[in-house]
């Protein structure tokens, strides 16, 4: 869409300067090109601004002191969404009688610019939701340069609205003349919509004719399940009060025990339920909107009941559409203005993804309506194509600091720095918690969480995602780095993608990975020491690891050491059964014949007793995340578990709740660096009070851990060790390993900008791949 050229200031009469500036970074979608355009009328600069494919291009002339001014306002002071990651300028021969400054067209080059992430409605556009005098009131696609769709909505760049999916949307006079008026805050915002000329809302499900917002929570408050149409794709929906009413989502969802989310209207709203810091709440009410993973307070146990049983934290975020806002402003009665987001409001919403079990969150309007059938009694949908599908974020804060479990709404495509420019690699990750990642220049870009690649649907969502990912950084990449997993689709995908482009494969094994990961987003280049803690990973030697020391030096990796391992009676069964894990664990310290007798509701138990006692030829895996399953087994957490996780989880709750005694046991070190984690067993056999034993379980670890890198230190000369793995996502154990190693005089370098778990695989393939020398 080209404007009419706009008149600025009068020039001075002095001699002019002319400049060609070019700005690097995220510098589209986030309200640049208005941004420039009121610093050059206020400056009384000439010239023109215009996004290409390398951010955003400014030709200007005027005094030299107005040039220095605008030069500094970009540098220090541009839009609250953009990143500037340069500003180069070049001088040109000013061009006599030039008197205005112009938007112009986009210019489609090379692109080594990134599109700007999704963001809540912002508190101007609020406002006029709430207005019953405004044009947009009760409007539910109301967004503006400084809010809303960006990420979802674009197929390429340059961003404009000709390459979103509000193409098919012209503007209406009334929205053209705002697009158009430098003073507005809709000047170039090119998802912007009114109800004249942009999408609708449309409500399946409801009674004829009836208000889609007000029939949803009519719905809701029935005890109905809504699938709801927002950003990146559909949520489930439900009242959170209603216990009928989540039990049967999850009865319908096929998702037995995995907590579900809240949606509240404020912050305030969820004060009687949770305990938030300021920094957690801060997180909250960002314009980003991630799920936050909360502490409950200890009165409202069965607050809600079947939300997130038997977990010490609740995901709980905030509205971020107009749609979810609206919702919250009908339960309120329509209030005029939005003091009453300010105060305590009753509706609370469970909202989680939706899909059938195991698939890809759904974006699609007409699959939405066959495949949720049967799960959701109506939808909420509406005509603004989803391009790019973008599950809910979640994170927590740690120490302060805001950290991913899940990176997706909100942080991509936002790229991650890395320490140096190198051609472009491609990395495909891993099989669970998938991502994709793209590499250009000095930075990554990750894909949303994509899943586990389980079902064939989801591995064509990571097809799609590498395909759009390459889209959007319009590169060609020189190398594929895959997992060393033979049989993983994203193997299979890697193969035939280095064969089609005829560039090498690069195969980086897991832990290496995760280490490389963590490494990638500190920008460290050093050896480091690695420690590799999770559920499982494919090893060089084909066998299962997940909690190995490392030595890694760029493409190199050394494997220093691992822990005792622990064999796996009954194959993959003994991750999902921790009670298996509990009985190879007394079998390892001579206890096998308690099994039957710990265990005896349990059909198997005589079997595995039997098949342990023999001496089991199963697989023997040195994963720290089946020890954590043997202790929970042993304390009688859970002897089974239905989601991945979850027996650590509700070790870690209910360590919590103790105080780790001063006295704790020693786990020795092997000469060849195997860690023997058998005296914790011991421990926990004979424990009488299981939340003392899991906090004690808790702290043991963290020590032993800590003197096992310190050993390791010792001997290398090494004294930076990168932590990364599914493991350190328990908040207990990372934070007493960092008081641990920092009392040794070891720096622990954590995942902060990526997920610790296997989401941040694809990154650290990447990362590997760029110093193999391809």
């Amino acid at each position: 869409m080209t404007p009419r050229p706009l008149p600025c200031a009068e020039l001075p009469q002095a001699p002019s300067a002319r400049r060609r500036i070019r700005v690097r970074g995220v510098v589209q979608g986030v309200g640049f090109r208005p941004f420039v355009y009121r610093a050059a009328i206020e400056l009384g600069l000439a010239g023109s601004v215009r996004n290409d494919g390398g951010g955003v291009e400014i030709d200007v002339q005027g005094s030299d002191a107005a040039l220095a001014e605008l030069l500094a306002r970009l540098e220090r002071a541009p839009p609250p969404r953009a990143r500037v990651d340069a500003v180069e300028v070049e001088s040109c021969v000013p061009e006599p009688g030039r008197r205005d400054f112009v938007v112009t067209e986009s210019r489609d080059t090379s692109t080594t610019t990134a599109i700007g992430h999704d963001t809540a409605c912002c508190d101007a556009c609020l406002a006029e939701l709430c207005d019953p005098a405004d044009r947009r009131y009760r409007y539910a696609f109301t967004n503006c340069t400084d809010c809303g769709p960006r990420f979802t909505v674009t197929r390429s760049l340059p961003y404009d609205r000709a390459t979103t999916s509000l193409a098919p949307f012209p503007l209406c006079p009334a929205c053209l003349q705002e697009y158009r008026a430098p003073g507005d805050r809709r000047f170039h915002a090119e998802a912007t919509a009114c109800p004249r000329c942009g999408p609708s809302l449309l409500l399946v499900g409801g009674a004829p004719g009836e208000d889609p917002i007000a029939g949803c929570l009519r719905l809701l408050r029935a005890g109905a399940i809504v699938a709801i149409k927002g950003l990146g794709g559909y949520h489930l929906a439900c009242d959170a009060t209603d216990a009928a009413a989540v039990a049967r989502l999850r009865a319908r969802k096929y998702r037995e025990e995995q907590p579900f989310a809240l949606m509240a209207a404020n912050a305030v709203s969820l004060a009687e339920l949770v305990a938030a810091d300021p920094a957690e709440r801060a997180l909250l009410e960002s314009a980003e909107r991630p799920i936050v993973l909360l502490h409950r307070r200890a009165a409202p146990v069965e607050a809600l009941p079947g939300v997130a049983d038997g977990l010490d934290r609740v995901g709980a975020m905030l509205p971020y559409t107009p749609i979810h806002f609206l919702l919250f402003h009908e339960a309120a009665g329509r209030p005029t203005g939005t003091a009453w987001l300010a105060e305590p409001q009753s509706l609370l919403l469970v909202m989680t993804s939706a899909n059938v079990h195991g698939e890809p969150l759904v974006t699609d309007d007409a699959e939405a309506l066959t495949s949720l059938r049967g799960i959701a009694d109506a939808w909420l949908a509406h005509d603004r194509e989803i391009v790019t599908r973008c599950d809910d974020t979640v994170m927590r804060v740690q120490d302060g600091t805001a950290r991913f479990v899940r990176r997706a709404r909100g942080a991509a495509p936002r790229a991650v720095a890395l320490a140096r420019a190198t051609p472009p690699v491609l990395g495909v990750g891993a099989h669970y918690k998938a991502t994709a990642c793209v590499t250009r220049g000095a930075e990554a870009f990750l894909s949303p969480h994509v899943g586990d690649l389980d079902l064939a649907a989801t591995r064509r969502a990571l097809d799609r995602a590498v395909a759009q990912l390459l889209a959007l950084t319009v590169v060609r990449p020189v190398a594929v780095a895959h997992d060393l997993h033979p049989d993983f689709h994203s193997t299979r995908l890697a193969e035939r993608l280095a064969a089609e482009w005829r560039v090498p494969l690069v195969g980086v094994q897991h832990h290496h990975a995760h280490v490389a990961a963590v490494l990638a987003e500190h920008r460290f280049e050093g050896p480091a020491l690695g420690l590799a803690l999770d559920g499982v990973g494919y090893g060089t030697d084909g066998r299962p690891w997940g909690g190995e020391l490392l030595r890694v030096d760029g493409a190199a990796c050394d494997r220093l050491g691992h822990l005792q391992p622990l064999p796996l009676v009954g194959g993959d069964r003994a991750a999902r059964e921790p009670w298996r894990m509990a009985a190879a664990a007394l079998a390892a310290i001579g206890r096998g014949d308690e099994i039957a007798r710990r265990f005896a509701a349990q059909p198997a138990a005589a079997l595995v007793t039997r098949a342990l006692v023999r001496g089991s030829a199963a697989p023997h895996t040195t994963s720290l995340g089946r020890w954590f399953d043997a202790a929970a087994g042993l304390l009688g957490v859970r002897a089974t578990t239905s989601f991945e996780g979850q027996a650590a989880m509700l070790l870690e709750g209910l360590a919590a709740s103790a105080r780790p005694a001063t006295e704790l046991p020693h786990c020795p070190v092997s000469r060849d660096y195997q860690l023997d984690l058998r005296p914790l067993v011991a421990r926990l056999a004979d424990a009488t009070e299981p939340p003392q034993a899991a906090a004690d379980f808790h702290a043991a670890l963290a020590v032993a851990l800590a003197e096992w890198v310190a050993t390791a230190a010792a001997a290398t000369g090494i004294g930076v060790v990168a932590c990364g793995g599914g493991c350190f996502l328990n908040e207990l154990l990372s934070r007493r390993l960092k008081a641990e190693l920092t009392a040794r005089r070891i720096v622990m370098l954590e995942a902060v900008s990526v997920p610790p778990n296997d989401g941040a695989v694809s990154l650290g393939q990447c990362w590997v791949a760029q110093r193999a020398g391809v």
